[in-house]
């Protein structure tokens, strides 16, 4: 990644763009998040009544993976627009339509009301609120990363990357709240709704901020030469096809555990351990305030020994951590189900602090936009889509679900071998990224 900025020319103001980075980050994965919660809590019985419980349940986690399965599509379709026509409108474009599509999931009634057509509108909207979410991460990102010094990109990069923990919090905060403070036949009549309407406040907000950004220079360097590629996607596809397949592999277990313990906990200790809903929340919130705290940190270490380097060392944390996180949380105790989230939390948040400079920098500027955010949103099919229906079955039986266990370290080892074939990328001296041997 290159640095072409003149000594005489003023370096962007960073805090401001990657103020507007991370606020309207937030702002999409809350409305991503916000379902989560919901399909976890409220969505199986309101839109599949007919069924038994743990198939509802199984239902509406199928309900929330449309929306993992649209991401990459989105990548595709934002990608190309980030690298035809820039950056920017990626943002404006992206933080619309995911808003549109989670204020209307709070309006569309329930089975009871409109027969079969209510799942199916849940299925559509969640589809738009992926497809839009998979066009976000590789625009705000790419703000930070291409305005960056080389020195400091992870940091800078990083701040992006918290977006998802603060949208996470402020989705359970509200939920929460409401959860504490409602009965529970008002709950699941209106209050869950309420978060799905607060979105298109978020929304207005965010667009408001992003509207003033100015495009990466990168891009400008770009468009001032015309060497923007003609169709990005075919040309990931033709020459980076092993970089894609690889950091995707690489990222599926950290999105496989962040929603082990965002979303499938929460169905899990709910409803076979017998754990308050508002307790669980609480835990699970606890630990995510963490990550968001300590994501700067890391992102640090990063800079200065490499983002691999991170990468393969959260791997083997959470190949070490995943039967700890099962056993802590089995007991139903929340100062140990916090323990327990917190490791978790920890181990993948060394992965999330890096990635957001590791992708960019493996793919040259011209397909940055769509190569980046393919690799990382196809990781959220495999690992984040598929990951609540996989461990809601194989947790079935009695005793503490061991099998989720092993599903989530056999995930870790693919990881471990997927980043040990990728390149280091972290600037030795100069401006330059160092890239050993990168696979073509």
């Amino acid at each position: 990644m290159r640095s072409d900025r003149s000594p005489d020319e003023r370096p962007p103001a960073m805090l401001r763009l990657a103020a507007a980075s991370l606020v309207g980050t937030a702002i999409e994965f809350y409305d991503f998040f916000v379902y989560g919660t919901a399909a976890a809590l409220v969505l199986g019985p309101l839109y599949f009544p007919t069924v038994s419980p743990l198939v509802g349940t199984l239902a509406a986690f199928g309900t929330f993976g449309a929306g993992f399965v649209a991401r990459p599509l989105g990548s595709v379709f934002f990608g190309h627009i980030g690298d035809r026509r820039g950056r920017r409108p990626v943002l404006i474009m992206s933080l619309l339509l995911t808003g549109i599509a989670t204020v209307a999931v709070g309006l569309v009634p329930a089975y009871g009301t409109i027969g079969v057509a209510a799942p199916v509108l849940l299925v559509v909207l969640r589809f738009a609120q992926g497809f839009g979410l998979g066009g976000e991460w590789g625009g705000a990102v790419l703000l930070t990363a291409e305005h960056a010094p080389p020195g400091r990109r992870a940091l800078w990069s990083s701040v992006p990357q918290i977006g998802p923990p603060v949208g996470f919090l402020i989705a359970n905060g509200i939920t929460l709240t409401l959860s504490a403070t409602l009965t529970d036949a008002q709950f699941r009549s209106w209050g869950w709704r309420v978060p799905f309407w607060f979105a298109g406040v978020l929304a207005v907000g965010g667009l408001l901020l992003r509207a003033r950004l100015a495009e990466t220079p990168e891009f400008r360097e770009l468009a001032d030469h015309g060497t923007q590629a003609e169709l990005p996607f075919a040309e990931v596809v033709r020459d980076h096809w092993r970089l894609v397949l690889l950091t995707a592999g690489g990222l599926t277990v950290a999105y496989a555990l962040y929603y082990s313990v965002t979303t499938w906990s929460l169905a899990y200790a709910t409803e076979r351990l017998g754990v308050g809903r508002t307790v669980m929340l609480g835990c699970i919130m606890a630990a995510v305030s963490v990550s968001a705290l300590v994501t700067p940190a890391f992102a640090l270490l990063g800079d200065r020994y490499g983002r691999r380097t991170l990468c393969l060392a959260g791997c083997f944390a959470m190949a070490l951590w995943t039967v700890p996180l099962i056993a802590l949380l089995y007991t139903g105790r929340p100062v140990w189900m916090v323990l327990g989230f917190l490791g978790a939390t920890l181990a993948f948040t060394t992965v999330f602090a890096v990635i957001a400079a590791y992708l960019p920098e493996l793919y040259e500027p011209r397909v940055r936009c769509t190569g980046a955010a393919v690799g990382y949103n196809l990781a959220g099919v495999l690992g984040g889509a598929v990951t609540p229906l996989v461990a809601t079955t194989v947790a079935r039986g009695d005793g503490p679900p061991w099998g989720v266990a092993a599903y989530l370290a056999a995930l870790a080892l693919l990881g471990l071998g997927c980043f040990a074939l990728l390149p280091e990328t972290r600037p030795a001296t100069g401006p330059e990224p160092v890239v050993e041997g990168a696979p073509a």
